[in-house]
C-alpha cells in the first residue's frame, strides 16, 4: 500500500472569490437553470415516503450560483403530536460536524499553528506511544502490539486513515466500556473522550487504509489545544458568528429547544417509525450535563445554517464578505489524501474532511466528478457540485435507518434530474 504522502489529485473547480457570496431565493427558478415542473418530484417523494411510514419528516435545501430554489419542509418534526414540520427546524447533524471541525483546524494551519504531516503526539502526548494491534485472545484477555511503521498525524486524522475506528472490541477492557461516540448526558469532556481512544492500540498502520472513526473528535481536541478554547467557543466565536450561523450549536438556549425534532428508528423497512430508544441520542442537545464537545458528531443545526458551510467551500473559502479559508487551501482539503484507499465500497476518495465523488462512484449518482459529500448517523446529508456551482441538502433524523441510502440518494437524482 502506497503511503498517505502519495497524493492522487483530482482536478476539482472551486469558484472564484468574486463569485456569489451569499444566499438568496431565486428571482425565478428557471433562471437559477432548473425546471419548477421537475422540482415538483421532489416534493412527491417525499410526501409519499411520510405518507407510506418511510420517514417521519424532511427539509430539503437547494441552491445553484447562490439562488435558493428549493428550501422545503415535509411531514412532521413530532409524530405523536402531529407538528407540522418546519425549514426552520433543528436536527442533530452527527457526522457532518466533521467538516466543520476539519474548517477549524485548516484556519489554525493557516496561521501556521502545525503541519499536517505533524505526529499526533505532538500535540496530544497521550499518542506518543500508541501501537498496533496484532492480536487479541479473547480467552485470555490477551492483546499483542508493535509499533507503528509512521506515527499518526494530523493529516490522517483528517482523513481517517490513522487506523482509529470507533466501536472496538477492546474498549470493555481497556475503557470499562463503550467510549461515546455520538452524545452523552454524563459529565463527560472532549478530553476524557480522546485519552480513552488513545489507549487503544490502533487497527492498522496509519494510512494504510480509510477506516472511519474518533479520529476528528481527536482533531477537535487539538483545536482547544491550539487555540486555548473550547470547540464550542471556538466554533461560535471564528465560524458560527462570522458566517451569521445562529442556529448551530452543541447544545441549544432553552429559547430554541423546542425547534429539536424528535428522533426516531425504523431497523426495517417492515418496522413502524418509533422513538429512538436510546435517551441520550434523543435528549442530549436539550439535557444532561451538556459538558462534552464531540468534533466528529456533536453539533445540531438547520438546513440554512449548513448551507452556509456548503456555500463556503463552493466559493473558496468566503461566505457573506467573510473568508475564513484561503481558496488554495479549500482546494487543499479536496484532494485525495487516502491514496489508492476507497471509501468503504463507494469506490471514492477523502480529502480533508470531505468525500470526494469520483467517475467510477458507486455513491454519487449524477454527480459531477470531484463533487464533495458526506452525511450523519441520524441521516443528513450534503452534496456540494463545483461544476454545476450547486449545494443540495436534505435532512430527517432516523437511526437506525433501513431506508437511509435511498431517502439521501434519491433526493440528489431528484435534484439532478430537475437541472435544465
Amino acid at each position: 500500500m502506497k503511503s498517505i504522502h502519495v497524493l492522487l489529485l483530482l482536478a476539482i473547480p472551486v469558484l472564484p472569490v468574486q463569485a456569489q457570496q451569499q444566499l438568496k431565493p431565486a428571482s425565478a427558478v428557471s433562471a437559477a437553470g432548473f425546471s419548477a415542473e421537475r422540482l415538483q418530484r421532489i416534493d412527491s417523494f417525499f410526501n409519499a415516503a411520510v405518507r407510506n411510514g418511510y420517514a417521519p419528516n424532511a427539509v430539503t435545501f437547494i441552491a445553484r450560483n447562490g439562488q435558493i430554489v428549493h428550501h422545503k419542509a415535509f411531514g412532521f418534526s413530532n409524530l405523536e403530536k402531529r407538528i407540522p414540520a418546519k425549514t426552520t427546524d433543528i436536527f442533530r447533524i452527527a457526522s457532518q460536524t466533521k467538516l466543520i471541525t476539519t474548517i477549524a483546524m485548516m484556519m489554525l494551519y493557516e496561521e501556521g499553528r502545525f503541519f499536517l504531516d505533524d505526529p499526533i503526539a505532538k500535540y496530544l502526548p497521550e499518542f506518543k506511544d500508541v501501537q498496533v494491534l496484532v492480536s487479541y485472545d479473547r480467552a485470555t484477555g490477551k492483546i499483542g502490539t508493535r509499533p507503528p511503521k509512521t506515527p499518526p498525524t494530523i493529516r490522517h486524522l483528517l482523513s481517517h486513515s490513522t487506523g482509529i475506528g470507533y466501536g472496538s472490541q477492546l474498549d470493555s477492557q481497556l475503557n470499562g466500556g463503550a467510549i461515546p461516540h455520538l452524545s452523552s448526558l454524563e459529565a463527560l469532556t472532549t478530553e476524557e473522550i480522546v485519552k480513552k481512544v488513545a489507549r487503544r492500540p490502533l487497527e492498522h498502520d496509519p494510512g494504510e487504509r480509510f477506516t472511519y472513526g474518533f479520529n476528528t473528535d481527536i482533531a477537535g481536541r487539538i483545536v482547544e489545544v491550539l487555540s486555548g478554547k473550547s470547540l464550542n467557543d471556538f466554533f461560535r466565536e471564528r465560524i458560527f458568528m462570522p458566517l451569521g450561523m445562529q442556529d448551530t450549536y452543541f447544545y441549544l438556549p432553552p429559547a430554541k429547544a423546542g425547534r429539536l425534532v424528535e428522533l426516531y428508528a425504523k431497523p426495517s423497512m417492515e418496522s413502524p417509525l418509533t422513538l429512538h430508544p436510546d435517551e441520550s441520542n434523543r435528549r442530549f442537545p436539550v439535557a444532561g450535563k451538556q459538558t462534552l464537545h464531540l468534533g466528529g458528531a456533536g453539533l445540531v443545526s438547520t438546513a440554512a445554517d449548513y448551507a452556509k458551510i456548503c456555500q463556503l467551500i463552493l466559493n473558496g473559502g468566503t461566505f457573506n464578505e467573510v473568508r475564513l479559508l484561503s481558496r488554495k487551501t479549500v482546494a487543499l482539503m479536496t484532494r485525495n489524501q487516502i491514496g489508492e484507499s476507497e471509501v468503504w465500497d463507494r469506490h471514492d476518495k477523502f480529502g480533508l474532511g470531505l468525500q470526494i465523488i469520483t467517475a467510477a462512484s458507486a455513491y454519487g449518482d449524477q454527480a459531477s466528478v470531484g463533487s464533495l459529500t458526506w452525511g450523519g448517523a441520524y441521516c443528513s446529508e450534503y452534496t456540494i457540485d463545483p461544476e454545476e456551482k450547486l449545494i443540495m441538502l436534505v435532512f430527517t433524523n432516523v437511526s437506525p435507518y433501513a431506508y437511509y441510502g435511498e431517502f439521501v440518494r434519491k433526493f440528489r437524482i431528484l435534484a439532478y434530474q430537475a437541472l435544465k
